[in-house]
């Protein structure tokens, strides 16, 4: 891949018509090739049939278009499917769709790897590599989709690396992502889900894009926060508890917050009571997630019981909350666990190749 060419892919409707203009272009070949790249997710120029070749013979000499290959899949018995997507760089990423009543929703990656150093999260273990282009984030959505042959409704940004840590590369897959000219996914059908970083949240206010923000809070006090989330020592509780309310307020959207629930660590009645203060007079929604089981990790997850009583605690004292459906447990569907087993398994053949 080289680095010096134009990733035409991730440049937004207004950067590729600038673009487009700087070659002596008309304007509406830019929409043209906007809606091959993104309608029809063509991998290649020679595809664009209705561009004329001059431009074609531009297009391959000046850029290039971001691809990915599907290097495993994975097929749950609740119809969750996980895909090991390879990177033209020979990196790896993970997204997942998971199929619901009212649609496909698509898992994706954002980084690969992440520098977050969340304790229970197998996408952190081995740091960060880069982050994604805006293009490599989205090729992820058409992959699958033109994959399975079925329509992709929705997106939650939850897959490997921390969204608000490629806060431009994001902002521009979002706008990609959402175009009428693209796939249009609409930003109501987007989370966002992010472990705190207050700069950027506060950032992505401003932009009052109508997505769902996620935060990933899964302790409700800073002793117990920063135990399992490194982040929570430069943003603790009281800086990111202030900057939630402000997004709430500025953007009129309500804030869902996560929770996975650790066996011993954070499923306490006290941690019960603790949660509820923290969250009082937001409205907020709280997700409870027993998480899957990470090698490494000291953690296990809650058992169904006393998740279900943290749950009722949780109602009993103001707070809406559910209980987060666990799909693809038997493919092991937390991301950064495939793509773990295939760094594993490429060791192993290198190893047996000396």
């Amino acid at each position: 891949m080289n680095e010096l060419r134009i990733k035409i892919s991730s440049l937004t409707e207004q950067e590729l018509a600038e673009y487009i203009r700087s070659l002596g272009q008309p304007a509406f070949r830019a929409g043209q090739i906007f809606r091959w790249l993104h309608q029809r997710a063509a991998s290649e120029f020679a595809a664009m049939t209705d561009i004329p070749k001059t431009l074609i013979a531009q297009l391959e000499e000046q850029c290039e278009i971001e691809t990915l290959s599907v290097a495993r899949k994975q097929v749950s018995k609740d119809g969750t499917v996980k895909y090991l997507f390879r990177l033209p760089d020979g990196n790896c990423i993970e997204s997942v769709v998971m199929r619901y009543h009212y649609g496909n929703t698509i898992c994706v990656s954002s980084e690969v790897g992440c520098r977050m150093g969340c304790r229970f999260c197998a996408s952190t273990q081995n740091g960060l590599v880069r982050p994604l282009t805006a293009g490599e984030i989205a090729r992820q959505v058409y992959t699958a989709s033109e994959e399975l042959g079925e329509r992709i409704s929705h997106i939650v940004m939850m897959g490997i690396g921390e969204p608000l840590d490629n806060y431009d590369n994001v902002l521009r897959f979002l706008q990609i992502i959402s175009s009428p000219n693209g796939v249009n996914i609409g930003m109501r059908n987007i989370s966002l889900s992010t472990c705190g970083l207050v700069p950027q949240i506060n950032r992505l206010a401003q932009e009052k894009l109508g997505l769902t923000l996620s935060i990933s809070l899964h302790a409700p006090n800073n002793r117990l926060r920063s135990s399992m989330m490194p982040v929570n020592d430069a943003f603790p509780l009281e800086q990111l508890m202030p900057a939630c309310r402000a997004y709430q307020k500025t953007t009129g959207r309500r804030i869902s917050f996560e929770y996975s629930m650790v066996k011993g660590v954070n499923d306490t009645s006290e941690c019960a009571q603790q949660l509820a203060k923290l969250l009082r007079g937001m409205g907020a929604h709280v997700n409870l997630i027993p998480i899957n089981p990470v090698d490494g990790s000291p953690y296990t997850a809650s058992d169904a019981a006393n998740v279900e009583r943290f749950r009722e605690r949780l109602g009993k004292l103001g707070i809406n909350a559910t209980v987060r459906r666990r799909l693809g447990t038997d493919i092991s569907a937390a991301c950064g666990q495939l793509r773990q087993e295939e760094a594993r398994r490429e060791q192993q053949q290198d190893e047996n190749r000396r």
